[in-house]
């Protein structure tokens, strides 16, 4: 049987730091930017980054600048 998707809702990605544990967060993008939510409650609140925030927060994190 084949699975169908509600193509209105964001495809959402596991952390692969996650190792298959249930706390972890996903992440999901679509044409406003990305989305974070709690895995362990997929039905609850998420955060939303625009573009721009999702790239500086990656490059802060690379740089290890988040403190």
């Amino acid at each position: 049987m084949l699975e169908t998707r509600n193509h209105d809702e964001p495809n959402w990605h596991k952390s692969s730091f996650s190792g298959g544990a249930e706390n972890c967060v996903e992440v999901a993008h679509d044409a406003t930017g990305w989305r974070l939510r709690d895995s362990k409650n997929p039905d609850g609140p998420h955060h939303h980054f625009t573009h721009t925030q999702w790239t500086n927060f990656l490059h802060h994190l690379h740089h290890n600048r988040l403190g």
